[in-house]
């Protein structure tokens, strides 16, 4: 899902690099390659790329992430992701079907 992005600077994503473990489970579960371990911390190298999905937060055994989830537009850009990407082919995230 590269090329896609958020609107610029109002992603709800925060992370607290002193509770930071370094385990890269962010890095691993976000589709957007939105951070990196750099450092053993991690980093957020592309903020605006943030869909606002939780993945990350989730998955942080620290919780060391914080966003808050389901406000972004997730939906949106997956839809979009899914016409291209198969244009002409029901389903997708508007089937209601994950």
């Amino acid at each position: 899902m590269k090329g896609f992005s958020y609107l610029k600077n109002v992603t709800t994503l925060a992370l607290d690099r002193e509770r930071c473990s370094g385990c890269g489970l962010c890095a691993h579960v976000c589709p957007h390659q939105v951070f990196v371990i750099r450092g053993r911390k991690t980093e957020i190298v592309a903020r605006d790329a943030c869909m606002e999905c939780g993945a990350c937060a989730l998955n942080c055994p620290e919780d060391a992430l914080c966003v808050d989830a389901g406000v972004g537009c997730a939906s949106g850009i997956l839809t979009e992701w899914w016409r291209d990407t198969f244009p002409g082919r029901r389903g997708g995230p508007e089937s209601g079907c994950c």
